[in-house]
C-alpha cells in the first residue's frame, strides 16, 4: 500500500504537526508507529495485559508489515507504544536467526496477540519482493517479554496468517488464526473458496516456550484472492465475545461471521452463520469486541470507516477514522483494538497509532 502522508516527511519519521492535521475529528493520535529501521504499513494491535519482562500493562503494541522500502511481507518489528505517545522497539526480528523454520521469512502481520503470561504471538506471511507471486506460507512467532523469538510453528494447517485473536485460560491459552494463502497465490488474482480458520491449543508450561497441544480447523471455504493493493483479500479480523463466539471479518463476501463455542467446537469446519452483510460493511478487515456492551466493532478497508454491529446484526453506530486518499479512507485501516476508555487502531495511510473515545 502507498503512503501519502509518508511520503511528504522526511527522514524516519513524520512530525506530530503533518500527522495531526491527518487526524479527523473524534480521533486523536498517539503516536509514529515507525521505528529506526524505517518499517513502515502497521498492521496488528494488541493492548499488554502485564507487566513482565520489557512489557507493560496497558501499553499497545503494533506490528509492521512493510520495509523502509515500503514492500510488502517484509516488516520485521514490533513497537511498543505507551498511551502518552512513548514509542519504543519491541522486538526486530532477524529471519536467519530463527530457532526453527518460518516458510519465505518474515512479513509481520495483523496477527498479533499479547498474552496475560507474557508470551506475544505474531503471524508471518512474507514476501521477498513485495509481490503476491513470491508470497509463501509464513508461521506463527511466539516472543518471549523480552521480544525474543522462542519458538515458531509451520505446518500444513498454517498458510498466510492473517490476523489473530487468542484467550488465556490458567495454564493453556488459545489462538484463533485466520490463512489466507490456501490457494491463493496459483490462483492469480481470481477468487478461490479456501479460506480457513483454526483453532490452535497451547499448553504454558512454568517454565520453557508454550507447547501446542493441538490444532482444529474450524472454519473453512472463506473466498480470497492476491490484490496488488492489499497484497491479499480474505478472512481477516477475529474476535472472541465473552459467550464463547468466534467472529470473523469475511471481507471479500463483506459481512461478518460467526462461530459459537469456538474454544471447543468439533464439528466440521464451514464459513459460519451471516451476523451481517452489507452497509455499513464495505470490506471489513480489523475486529474486535467492544469491552463495554460486546457490539461487534469492524474497520472497513475501502472506506475508512468504523462500524458498531449488535450479535443480533444490527447496525447501531458508524464513526469516520481517516478520511486521506481517494476514495477517502481506502487501504487505510487494519488491526485495532479496544481498551475500554477508547478503542486503538492503526492507520496505514499517515503510519500512525489513534484513539477514538
Amino acid at each position: 500500500m502507498q503512503k501519502a502522508i509518508w511520503q511528504l516527511c522526511l527522514g524516519l519519521v513524520c512530525s506530530a504537526a503533518v500527522l495531526a492535521q491527518n487526524t479527523p475529528p473524534g480521533t486523536r493520535m498517539i503516536a509514529s508507529t515507525v521505528p529506526a529501521n524505517g518499517d513502515v504499513n502497521p498492521y496488528g494491535v494488541a493492548i499488554v495485559p502485564t507487566t513482565v519482562g520489557n512489557l507493560t500493562a496497558g501499553n499497545i503494541l503494533v506490528s509492521n508489515f512493510n520495509n523502509s522500502s515500503n514492500l510488502q511481507g517484509t516488516g520485521t518489528t514490533i513497537v511498543q507504544i505507551t498511551p502518552g505517545g512513548g514509542r519504543s522497539l519491541f522486538a526486530w526480528i532477524n529471519a536467519d536467526a530463527l530457532p526453527d523454520s518460518c516458510p519465505g521469512g518474515i512479513g509481520l502481520t495483523t496477527a498479533l496477540a499479547a498474552l496475560p503470561s507474557g508470551w506475544v504471538v505474531v503471524g508471518s506471511l512474507p514476501t521477498t519482493d513485495g509481490t503476491a507471486a513470491t508470497a509463501q506460507a509464513g508461521c506463527l512467532l511466539l516472543l518471549d517479554p523480552w521480544g525474543n523469538v522462542a519458538e515458531t510453528i509451520a505446518n500444513d494447517w498454517i498458510s498466510g496468517p492473517w490476523d489473530m485473536t487468542a484467550l488465556q485460560q490458567g495454564g493453556q491459552a488459545f489462538l484463533f488464526v485466520s490463512n489466507v494463502l490456501n490457494g491463493t497465490v496459483a490462483g492469480g488474482g481470481s477468487v478461490v473458496n479456501q479460506g480457513s480458520m483454526i483453532r490452535i491449543t497451547l499448553d504454558l508450561p512454568s517454565s520453557g516456550a508454550p507447547v501446542v497441544q493441538s490444532i482444529t480447523t474450524i472454519g473453512w471455504g472463506f473466498p480470497e484472492r492476491t490484490d496488488p493493493a492489499a497484497l491479499v483479500i480474505g478472512p481477516t479480523g477475529l474476535g472472541l465475545a465473552s459467550d464463547g463466539t468466534l467472529y470473523v471479518a469475511d471481507s471479500l463476501n463483506n459481512r461478518i461471521a460467526a462461530f459459537p463455542n469456538a474454544i471447543s467446537t468439533q464439528d466440521p469446519p464451514t464459513t459460519g452463520a451471516t451476523v451481517k452483510m452489507g452497509q455499513p460493511l464495505n470490506d471489513p478487515l480489523g475486529l474486535t469486541i467492544g469491552v463495554h456492551g460486546g457490539n461487534i466493532q469492524t474497520v472497513n478497508g475501502n472506506n475508512g470507516l468504523l462500524a458498531f454491529t449488535t450479535a443480533a446484526g444490527a447496525a447501531v453506530a458508524v464513526a469516520v477514522l481517516d478520511s486521506n486518499g481517494s476514495p477517502k479512507g481506502a487501504r487505510a485501516l487494519f488491526g485495532l483494538a479496544d481498551s475500554g476508555h477508547g478503542i486503538y487502531y492503526v492507520d496505514d495511510a499517515t503510519n500512525t497509532l489513534n484513539i477514538s473515545q
